[in-house]
C-alpha cells in the first residue's frame, strides 16, 4: 500500500549546484568541450561570460590571444552566434591569421564564414566599400599609401604658392592623420592646431585635401574609420544594420585603441534599440560640419559624458551589447602614435556593469623577472592594477650591470652572450632590447668583430638605413672615383636640379666610352649637352669631390665625414625636413661619423663597412634579434638584455618633456614590457659616459633602476671592462689602475692583446709619460675620447684587415687556423672574405687576414 503524503507537509528541497571544485564540478568539466580543457579559472570565466560588456585585463604571458580564440569557439560551439554575426577585430594581419588558425586547431576544421574577423581598418574598408556612395566615392576606389599622400599633398602646397621646405608635405601628412586618428573632420580642427601649419591654413588644406581625394576617388588610411563613423552619425538606419548583425564584438589589444576606433567601437556596441544618444559622440560647442553632420567636440574626450549627445531616431534606451575588449593598461606604449590608455582606464565608465576579469597567472617569466616588472609598474598612477605573479621558480634574479661607457657596455653584453652560446643557449632565444635605434651601431659592429650572427627587428639594421647609406655613398666615392653605384645613388641628393634624364644621359656617355660614371660627368660638364642649370649644379659637384679628396690627405677623415655632410648640403636637408623621423636620422649621422674614430683612415672604415653589410641569411638562421623596446611588444626570449638604462635616454627627455607625467608612465610601461619579454634571464645595463648629440656626456642611471625591488635583483659587474662603481658614484675608469689594465677581464682574446701588445710596445701595461689618458696614442681597445686620428683597430690582437684585395690567397678546403674561432675549412670565397666552417664555433665569415694556413 501506497501512503502519500499531504503537500502542505512536504518539505522543500533547495536547487543544487555542483560546489565549485567539487567531484561534480569537475566531472562536469571533465565532459565538457575539449577546448576549454587547460584553461584555468580566470580564463575559463572569461571565456564563458557571454553577456554585457567584458573588459579582460590580461598581463604579459597570461594566455590573452588563448582567450580570445577560445571565447569565439565557445560563442560558436554553443550557438550563441553564426559565424558571420562576430566581430573581432586586431591591430595586425598577422594576429588576424593566428586567431583563424587556433581556431581551426579548436573546431578541428577550417574557420570559414568569419568575414569580420580582421583588423580595424580592413573591416572599417569592407563596410567603406558597401556604402561608398554615400562618402561621395565608388566602390573601386583606391586606398592611397604615404608616398601617394605626400605627392598629393605637394600639389596641393604648390598650388597654394607655400614653400614646401619650410612647410614639407610629409609634416602636413602627419598632421593630417593625427586629426584622422581623432576622427576629427577639416571643419573640427580646432583654430589653434591648424594655426601651426603654414601660418593657420593647415584646415584649409585639410579640406582641400578630402576634396581632392573625392575627385581622385581614393581614401587613405584613416579615412576608412572615419568615414564609417560619418555614415554611422548620418544614417541611423545603416548603423542599426550593423548593430543587428553583430551579436558579439571582440576587440583584441584595446589599451592601443585611438579616439577613432574608440568611437567606431562605441558606435557598434550598442544594442539596436539603443536609448536617446550615443554616449562619446558630442555637438561641438560652435559649428557643425559643413555638410550638416554634427561635429565631435575636440576639447573633450569623447565619452566623458553624455550632455548633447546626438540622438538615434526611434530609439528610447541606451543598451549595450555583448563586448569583449581584452587589453593590458600596463602595455600601452604607443601614445606617440594616437593610442589613448584612458580608453580601457574608463571602460567600466563607458560600459555601466561591466565586468573585469583579471588575468594574472603568468606563463611566460620567472618569479624573479615578474616581481621585478610588477615592483616598477605599480610606480604609475594610471593604471586599473593587478599583479603578476607564476608558478614556475624563482629562477635567476634580474641583473643590474654598470658600465664605463657605451663601448664596454657593448663589449660586456658580446662577452655575456657568447658564454650563453658556450652553454648551449640558442642564438634565437637571445635578444637586445634598445630604448633609440641609434644604440644599435655598437651592438652591430661588436657582433661582426665577435662572428656573432644577428637581425635587426622591425627596421633596416643601422647601415642599411637610407641616410646611412647615403652619407657612406659620398665616402665611397671620395674614396674611389670609379664607385658608379655610389656615385649615382647621391649624384642628385640632396635636389639639385640633376633627374633621370641627365643619369642616362651620363650613363650612355660612360658606356661610350668605357669609363666611370664620375669621368664622364667631367667630361660632360665641358660641353653643351646639359642645360645650364644643370650643367652648373653637375660641376659644382664634382669641383667639391676634387676639394674633398685634397683634404682627405691633411684631414682627419672623421673632420672629413662632417666637412662633406655639412658641404653637399645633406645635413641641411635633413635639418630642413619636419617630418617625425628626420631627428632620429640626423641622430644616426652623428652616430656614423662617432664610428669612424675607432678605425685609422677611411679605407680601413670602409673595409669594415663592407664586411658588416656583406653578412648573408634569412630569418630561419640561429641569431641574435636587435630591436627597440617598442618593436618587442608581443616576443618573447629566454634570454633579455635590456642596456641603456640611463636618465635623459630611458626615460626619454624628448618624452618627459613634451608629454611630462603621462610621459614618464609611459615610459615606465615600456620598462614593463621590456622586462616581460624575458623567460628565464633579464639583464640590465647602463653607461656612465654616453655620446648624446655628438658630445660625450656624463650620464646617470635612470630612476627605474631604483624603483625595482632589492630582492629580485643582482648587481653585477661588467664583463667588458672595469665596470661600474668608483669614487664619486660615477663609476672608475679603465684607465685608474695605471700599472694593469683591468683585472677581472681575463679572456682569452685579451690575454693575447695584452702579450701583443708587451711584445711590440715596449710597455708593461700602463701608459708612456708623456702620453694623456685620453689622447689618440691610447689603446684602441679601451676606445678614446679624441677625434684624432688613432692607430689601427685591433680586434683581440689582430688588424682589423690588411688590405681588401680582390683575391685571396687561400682555396677551398684549405686548412686554417683562427685565433678566436681555431681550426677550419675553407668553404666559400669571395674576394679577400672566407667562409669557414670551424671545428667548434660552426660557419663564420671572416677577412682572410684573419687567418693563417694550419
Amino acid at each position: 500500500m501506497i501512503r502519500m503524503t499531504e503537500p502542505s507537509k512536504i518539505t522543500a528541497v533547495p536547487d543544487h549546484q555542483p560546489a565549485a571544485g567539487g567531484i561534480a564540478a569537475r566531472a562536469r568539466a571533465s565532459v565538457g568541450p575539449k577546448y576549454l580543457s587547460g584553461l584555468n579559472p580566470e580564463q575559463r570565466e572569461a571565456v564563458e561570460t557571454l553577456d554585457g560588456p567584458v573588459l579582460v585585463l590580461a598581463g604579459a604571458g597570461t594566455g590573452k590571444t588563448r582567450v580570445l580564440t577560445t571565447r569565439i569557439a565557445h560563442i560558436l560551439s554553443q550557438g550563441g552566434a553564426r559565424p558571420a554575426e562576430i566581430l573581432s577585430v586586431t591591430f595586425t594581419n598577422k594576429a588576424a591569421r593566428e586567431m583563424k588558425h587556433r581556431l581551426g586547431q579548436m573546431l578541428g576544421h577550417a574557420v570559414e564564414g568569419m568575414p569580420w574577423l580582421g583588423t580595424f581598418h580592413s573591416i572599417g574598408g569592407r563596410i567603406l566599400r558597401f556604402h561608398a556612395e554615400l562618402a561621395q566615392l565608388k566602390s573601386n576606389f583606391t586606398v592611397l599609401d604615404v608616398d601617394d599622400q605626400v605627392r598629393l599633398l605637394k600639389q596641393l602646397l604648390q598650388a597654394e604658392n607655400i614653400d614646401d621646405k619650410r612647410w614639407p608635405a610629409r609634416m602636413l601628412a602627419g598632421l593630417i592623420d593625427g586629426w584622422k586618428n581623432r576622427g576629427l573632420m577639416p571643419s573640427q580642427v580646432p583654430s589653434g592646431e591648424a594655426a601651426i601649419f603654414a601660418n593657420g591654413k593647415g584646415g584649409k588644406l585639410y579640406a582641400s585635401y578630402q576634396e581632392r581625394l573625392k575627385i581622385l576617388n581614393a581614401a587613405d588610411f584613416g579615412d576608412l574609420l572615419l568615414e564609417n563613423i560619418r555614415i554611422f552619425r548620418e544614417h541611423p538606419d545603416i548603423l542599426r544594420q550593423y548593430q543587428q548583425r553583430f551579436k558579439y564584438i571582440l576587440v583584441d589589444e584595446y589599451q592601443d585603441t585611438n579616439v577613432a576606433q574608440y568611437l567606431w567601437l562605441r558606435l557598434l556596441s550598442q544594442a539596436p534599440s539603443s536609448g536617446s544618444s550615443l554616449p562619446g559622440l558630442t555637438r561641438q560647442s560652435s559649428a557643425s560640419s559643413e555638410d550638416g553632420s554634427p561635429g565631435l567636440d575636440a576639447s573633450r574626450r569623447p565619452g566623458d559624458d553624455q550632455d548633447n549627445a546626438l540622438p538615434i531616431p526611434g530609439a528610447e534606451k541606451v543598451h549595450v551589447k555583448n563586448i569583449c575588449c581584452v587589453g593590458d593598461d600596463d602595455q600601452s606604449i604607443y601614445g606617440w602614435r594616437g593610442a589613448e590608455v584612458d580608453n580601457i582606464l574608463r571602460f567600466e565608465h563607458d560600459f555601466p556593469g561591466a565586468k573585469v576579469i583579471r588575468l594574472e597567472r603568468n606563463y611566460r617569466s620567472t618569479g624573479h623577472i615578474l616581481a621585478a616588472a610588477s615592483h616598477l609598474i605599480a610606480h604609475n598612477e594610471g593604471r586599473l592594477g593587478k599583479t603578476l605573479r607564476t608558478e614556475d621558480h624563482d629562477g635567476e634574479k634580474v641583473t643590474v650591470t654598470g658600465s664605463w661607457d657605451s663601448e664596454e657596455e657593448a663589449r660586456g653584453i658580446g662577452e655575456e652572450i657568447e658564454q650563453l652560446q658556450r652553454q648551449g643557449e640558442k642564438l634565437n632565444e637571445i635578444a637586445i632590447l634598445v630604448r633609440a635605434s641609434y644604440q644599435m651601431r655598437e651592438f652591430e659592429d661588436r657582433f661582426v668583430t665577435l662572428g656573432l650572427p644577428y637581425r635587426v627587428i622591425g627596421g633596416p639594421r643601422f647601415y642599411e638605413r637610407a641616410e646611412i647609406r647615403d652619407a657612406l655613398a659620398y665616402l665611397r666615392v671620395i674614396n674611389s672615383p670609379a664607385d658608379d653605384l655610389a656615385f649615382e645613388r647621391i649624384v642628385n641628393t640632396p635636389k639639385r636640379g640633376l633627374g633621370d634624364a641627365t643619369v642616362q644621359m651620363l650613363h650612355d656617355h660612360a658606356r661610350k666610352r668605357r669609363i666611370p660614371l664620375f669621368e664622364a660627368a667631367r667630361a660632360v660638364v665641358e660641353t653643351d649637352e646639359l642645360k645650364p642649370k644643370a650643367r652648373g649644379s653637375l660641376r659644382d659637384l664634382i669641383t667639391q669631390f676634387d676639394r674633398w679628396r685634397a683634404q682627405r690627405e691633411v684631414t682627419a677623415h672623421t673632420d672629413l665625414a662632417q666637412i662633406v655632410l655639412d658641404e653637399s648640403g645633406y645635413t641641411e636637408m635633413w635639418q630642413k625636413d619636419r617630418s617625425a623621423d628626420a631627428a632620429g636620422r640626423l641622430e644616426n649621422l652623428k652616430e656614423l661619423v662617432r664610428s669612424m674614430e675607432e678605425f685609422e683612415n677611411l679605407q680601413g672604415f670602409l673595409e669594415h663597412i663592407s664586411l658588416v653589410m656583406d653578412r648573408e641569411g634569412g630569418a630561419e638562421d640561429d641569431a641574435v634579434s636587435l630591436m627597440t623596446l617598442h618593436s618587442a611588444k608581443g616576443l618573447e626570449f629566454d634570454n633579455v638584455f635590456l642596456p641603456g638604462w640611463e636618465e635623459g635616454l630611458f626615460p626619454s627627455q624628448r618624452t618627459l618633456d613634451e608629454q611630462g607625467r603621462a610621459g614618464l608612465e609611459e615610459e615606465r610601461r615600456l620598462g614593463h614590457v621590456g622586462l616581460t619579454r624575458a623567460r628565464r634571464r633579464a639583464k640590465i645595463y647602463f653607461a656612465t659616459n654616453r655620446r648624446i648629440h655628438g658630445t660625450w656626456s656624463t650620464t646617470i642611471p635612470s630612476r627605474f633602476l631604483d624603483e625595482l625591488p632589492a630582492a629580485n635583483v643582482e648587481i653585477t659587474e661588467s664583463k667588458g671592462g672595469s665596470g661600474w662603481g668608483g669614487s664619486g658614484g660615477y663609476g672608475a675608469s679603465r684607465f685608474d689602475d695605471m700599472e694593469a689594465f683591468g683585472s677581472s677581464y681575463s679572456t682569452p682574446g685579451w690575454q693575447r692583446a695584452q702579450a701583443n701588445r708587451n711584445r711590440g710596445g715596449g710597455r708593461s701595461g700602463g701608459f708612456e709619460e708623456d702620453t694623456a689618458p685620453f689622447s689618440s696614442s691610447a689603446s684602441p681597445d679601451f676606445g678614446s675620447f679624441s677625434s684624432r686620428r688613432r692607430g689601427p683597430l685591433t680586434i683581440e690582437g689582430e688588424l682589423v684587415a690588411k688590405s681588401t684585395g680582390t683575391t685571396s690567397e687561400f682555396a677551398l678546403d684549405d686548412r686554417v687556423f683562427h685565433q678566436k674561432f681555431g681550426y677550419g675549412r675553407v668553404t666559400k670565397i669571395d674576394g679577400n672574405k672566407l667562409t669557414i666552417a670551424f671545428d667548434k664555433a660552426g660557419e663564420k665569415k671572416v677577412v682572410d687576414s684573419f687567418v693563417q694556413r694550419a
